[in-house]
């Protein structure tokens, strides 16, 4: 089966969208960074070395420090698509972390967003 584009698509090619559609709604980059490293483990640092080497999704998830153990708390849909339900583990990763922003995005508090 064909793999999605978006698996060996540059994170640092996605993440200003991610910035740019928070700080839309008033919300900030930090608070962007803040979900990444909850998300994944990846500190500042580690996260500006993905950027800065064009890093792609499938390779930014694979080598993430580690992936927070609260993920499975993260339900609903993004895209149509129920994120807890999502059968392939990569997809289900970058679904997670588009609902986190989406979740920053309209508003919500940031505990409720990093399941606290």
């Amino acid at each position: 089966m064909k793999q999605p584009k978006i698996f060996k698509m540059p994170f640092a090619t996605v993440y200003p969208l991610y910035i740019q559609k928070v700080e839309k709604k008033g919300r900030t980059k930090e608070e962007v960074d803040t979900i990444i490293h909850w998300l994944t483990g990846y500190d500042q640092e580690a996260l500006q070395k993905v950027l800065d080497d064009k890093t792609d999704f499938e390779t930014f998830f694979a080598e993430a420090p580690e992936l927070n153990p609260n993920v499975s708390k993260i339900t609903g849909v993004i895209c149509g698509y129920r994120v807890e339900e999502i059968e392939d583990e990569l997809m289900q990763k970058i679904r997670y972390l588009d609902k986190l922003v989406d979740e920053l995005a309209k508003g919500k508090a940031m505990e409720k967003i990093l399941r606290e």
